[in-house]
């Protein structure tokens, strides 16, 4: 039995009720768990993701500021502080991610497929350059981030359980559970803000 696998699920849940709820304590979390799954991914072999880990612990310092209003352009106006709202992905960012993801996703995958001994180098590249997108929608907060998540969650759940990550890959197919549940949310949220 992997302790750090299980350390790292139960700090997955912490952290995905903690984005459910919006709470920025997430970003702290959001720390914590990649932490962990750097020394998982590592004996697993899945490079990939065990660099995205690392990402994911810059990214959260990144997301802790823009929830907290303090990465805007004039910081020292009282009204520039206020933290990121809940909203929709503007029109004009969705074809960019798209191409972006997909971009880094068949980037990685070559490079682990060409440089590494990976066994799976183009699902662990697809679940990682999806994932660098989703991080930073979520840092944006944007609704749709969760439609990201789903699709990678799922992809997540079959390559880990494929590796024998039992704990883990359970713990993304109850993710995808979540981010259904985490998009209704947030779009109620949303409506709400807008009465």
């Amino acid at each position: 039995m992997n302790y750090l696998e299980i350390a790292g699920t139960v700090t997955g849940l912490i952290y995905l009720w903690l984005e459910y709820k919006a709470n920025p304590w997430l970003w702290v979390v959001g720390v914590i768990m990649p932490a962990i799954y750097i020394f998982v991914y590592y004996d697993a072999g899945l490079y990939a993701d065990l660099c995205v880990s690392v990402y994911y612990i810059l990214a959260s310092a990144y997301g802790l500021v823009c929830w907290l209003g303090y990465g805007k352009k004039h910081p020292e106006k009282a009204a520039d502080k206020e933290p990121v709202k809940i909203g929709h992905t503007p029109v004009g960012y969705r074809l960019p991610l798209i191409v972006i993801a997909l971009s880094l996703s068949a980037l990685i995958g070559y490079l682990l497929h060409r440089f590494t001994d990976s066994t799976v180098p183009w699902a662990d590249g697809f679940t990682t350059g999806i994932s660098i997108v989703a991080m930073w929608m979520l840092a944006r907060k944007y609704i749709e981030q969760w439609i990201v998540w789903i699709i990678v969650d799922v992809a997540s759940a079959i390559l880990y359980a494929y590796k024998g990550l039992w704990f883990t890959g359970g713990l993304y197919l109850l993710y995808a559970l979540i981010a259904v549940a985490g998009y209704r949310k947030w779009l109620n949220i949303k409506w709400k803000s807008i009465k």
